[in-house]
């Protein structure tokens, strides 16, 4: 091949790579704020978000520069050759070991898809190593730099991506760097009812229906299918009137039903069919109250003794069975509010789940409060920042309004989801004002699976959640709304959600 079709081969190479990093890197610049949180939102390369996106623009830039200085031209054409493989090599992760596929780039490349994304590159890579061939060496003779230099620049981008993923995904999923991954439409929003009132709460599902309490109205119990065509309120009759009910709640385990308040040591249970429930001794307070089976119970309580929040069982016999577990919620600092949260069930295991309200951690726990493991959510406040006065009385009262860090929470199938408190890591503080993030965790292993959001309502927030095998359902001012899952909560749950 003549010397100057050569030349002119490896000045074209030269132009398409100037013109697509320029591009490239002048539209990351022009809106830094949105491509460093696009890093954020890597599955790859969370973690390194603060430094990657800087550093892309730099070299893109710094590339273009060598590539049209004649001395230090093939050093540019060997860094541009790294630099596309490793793009390569992030796009094939992406594309075959992504827990999830994120949404495209933005700039010059914003119409292709994952797959489109790889071939650009690859004809790229090639025609970098084309111009590289061609290049001239020392003494005008072929030698074993022109094969082996070219070949250590694609190793060394594509080991460069693969040592970023693999240390990223350590650090997302077992360090709490804070840093959300927001998955590519995990729940559709496709139905809604207005359910005329705000006070409404869930008590419960079971195969297509799902079951509400009113705050307002203690003793009505209101069913809604699924498909929300059909929905009928049914009134609860106890065996005991004029009961001195502070905040009554009502709780489903299909076939029973189950009424309670805390303040009461007693609770009242019924079939579904008559309504009638029967009113049973507990022979202990609690604040919050899990159905195990209908004669075993879970709740939390507050010690006198400890003065700190404490888990418990309790089976229902002739003579109530109470056995309390003081070693499971750890003490902090005064035991009262750094220990509290949230006790909650998961059904399809059997298991149970207490999230802490103000520090990173939940415990998991079998049916008899068996501690299984104890695992953390992604933020990074491990101890409860919250400021606590005792008054001459004993009571404990809070100095200021304390740090929460997780909100309202729903567990199934070992996917734990927590409403969150705490904005992460280049997240836009719009998206807060306007929407309710939803973490999704496994319960089976430390594993952060991802990151949603759910839009408000006009001016109301999502005020309770609840997940099912089938959709996902949010409370929000009079509105109930369903959600569908885009995978089966198992596929969360592996952290392997199908591709769309």
């Amino acid at each position: 091949m003549k010397a100057s079709l050569k030349q002119n081969i490896i000045i074209a190479v030269c132009l398409l790579y100037t013109l697509l990093f320029i591009y490239a890197a002048t539209s990351k610049l022009l809106d830094f704020s949105n491509f460093q949180v696009q890093i954020a939102q890597s599955p790859l390369l969370s973690a390194y978000a603060g430094i990657v996106a800087p550093a892309v623009i730099l070299v893109e830039y710094g590339i273009v520069f060598l590539l049209w200085k004649p001395a230090l031209r093939k050093i540019g054409l060997y860094l541009a050759l790294g630099l596309m493989s490793a793009f390569t090599i992030y796009i094939y992760l992406i594309l075959n070991y992504s827990d999830f596929i994120p949404c495209s780039c933005g700039g010059i490349l914003e119409k292709m898809g994952w797959t489109e994304h790889f071939i650009f590159n690859i004809v790229f890579v090639v025609l970098a190593l084309a111009a590289l061939l061609l290049s001239p060496t020392p003494g005008h003779k072929q030698s074993w730099r022109t094969i082996l230099f070219p070949l250590l620049s694609v190793l060394t981008g594509t080991c460069l991506v693969v040592v970023l993923f693999l240390s990223s995904e350590h650090i997302i999923k077992r360090e709490n760097n804070f840093t959300r991954r927001f998955l590519q439409h995990p729940v559709l929003e496709d139905k809604i009812y207005d359910l005329k009132f705000n006070s409404y709460y869930f008590a419960g599902s079971h195969e297509g229906k799902i079951y509400l309490g009113n705050y307002t109205a203690p003793n009505i119990l209101t069913i809604i299918d699924s498909s929300f065509t059909r929905t009928h309120s049914r009134t609860i009759k106890l065996d005991v009137s004029r009961q001195p009910f502070r905040s009554a709640k009502i709780k489903v385990e299909y076939p029973y039903f189950f009424v309670y308040d805390g303040s009461l040591p007693v609770v009242f249970k019924g079939l579904l069919d008559t309504m009638e429930a029967k009113k049973t001794a507990m022979d202990t307070y609690f604040s919050q109250l899990e159905i195990i089976t209908p004669n075993y119970f879970a709740f939390k309580t507050l010690s006198n003794r400890e003065k700190t929040n404490i888990l418990g069982t309790v089976a229902l016999k002739e003579v109530p069975d109470v056995s309390l577990h003081y070693d499971l919620l750890e003490k902090q600092a005064h035991g009262i509010f750094d220990t509290d949260g949230l006790l909650l069930r998961d059904s399809s295991r059997d298991e149970l789940i207490y999230g802490y309200f103000y520090r990173n951690e939940f415990l998991v726990m079998d049916r008899s409060l068996k501690l299984i493991r104890r695992l953390n959510t992604i933020d990074t406040v491990s101890r409860a920042q919250v400021k606590v006065r005792q008054l001459p009385d004993g009571t404990y009262k809070m100095e200021a309004p304390p740090l929460q860090v997780n909100k309202n929470m729903t567990a199934y199938n070992q996917v734990l989801l927590i409403q969150s408190n705490l904005i992460g890591r280049y997240e836009s503080r719009e998206i807060w004002e306007n929407a309710s993030i939803v973490d999704m965790y496994a319960t089976d292993e430390q594993r952060y699976l991802g990151s949603f959001f759910i839009n408000d309502r006009g001016k109301n927030k999502m005020a309770q959640m609840l997940l099912t095998d089938r959709y996902f359902y949010a409370l929000s001012g009079n509105e109930i709304l369903r959600y569908r899952l885009r995978n089966d909560i198992g596929v969360f749950q592996r952290g392997k959600p199908k591709n769309q």
